[in-house]
């Protein structure tokens, strides 16, 4: 399995204390919302995490806030079926989307959160980031290259997080980690850094939340 770091030395300690500090704080959950008319005015900045059906946004989500089950989190794919709003101590909103990919939760039901999850990306002032996340084990896929785009001509940037990296091999991690940075470069809201994370070991979890913590 794949070696990580224990600390990006990229990050002053104050730097990852103040992201520890923020995460620490108060996260409640404040909206859900699976129609345009359902999203809730916004609290302040917010972050948004993206990807398919399984990818472990939910996972990522508690791991970052050091809880359990903030964020609904199954085995089964296709489970997070609303925009789901959290109220991270009055400083920033996590803001878990569906996930894509997976089609037998119905072909209307996803439809219509696809739909909320594409007018949400496209026209969300106060959207500051989206945390694209991609199974280390698979790289990213046509559904994340279609998310990409559409980020990319709404001028939103968005982060690639590798997840599951305790999943995976070291040279398979680095050899997606290369060609998912050869692909960035081709897209024009793209965040050239790449985290990787586990959310079983916590690796990656600190430098996450000083990354974001430093978009407010």
């Amino acid at each position: 399995m794949a070696e990580l770091p224990a600390v990006d030395e990229s990050f002053t300690p104050a730097a990852l204390e103040r992201g520890r500090l923020l995460f620490a704080g108060p996260c409640d959950f404040f909206a859900g919302a699976m129609t345009v008319p359902q999203l809730p005015p916004a609290r302040g900045p917010e972050v948004a995490f993206a990807g398919r059906s399984n990818v472990g946004k939910s996972s990522l989500v508690n791991a970052l806030c050091g809880r359990k089950a903030l964020a609904r989190t199954s085995n089964t794919p296709g489970r997070t079926q609303q925009l789901n709003f959290f109220d991270l101590g009055g400083v920033l909103s996590l803001v878990d989307l569906p996930g894509y990919g997976y089609s037998s939760v119905g072909k209307a039901k996803a439809a219509a959160w696809t739909e909320t999850t594409r007018a949400y990306l496209k026209g969300r002032v106060e959207l500051k980031r989206v945390c694209l996340l991609v199974d280390s084990r698979h790289g990213l896929k046509a559904g994340d290259e279609d998310i990409m785009t559409l980020l990319d001509k709404s001028a939103v940037i968005y982060q690639v997080v590798l997840t599951k990296a305790d999943k995976t091999g070291s040279q398979e991690l680095a050899a997606i980690k290369a060609a998912t940075a050869e692909t960035l470069k081709r897209h024009v809201a793209a965040h050239p850094i790449i985290r990787i994370t586990s959310s079983e070991t916590g690796a990656g979890i600190p430098e996450l939340r000083a990354e974001l913590a430093a978009l407010t």
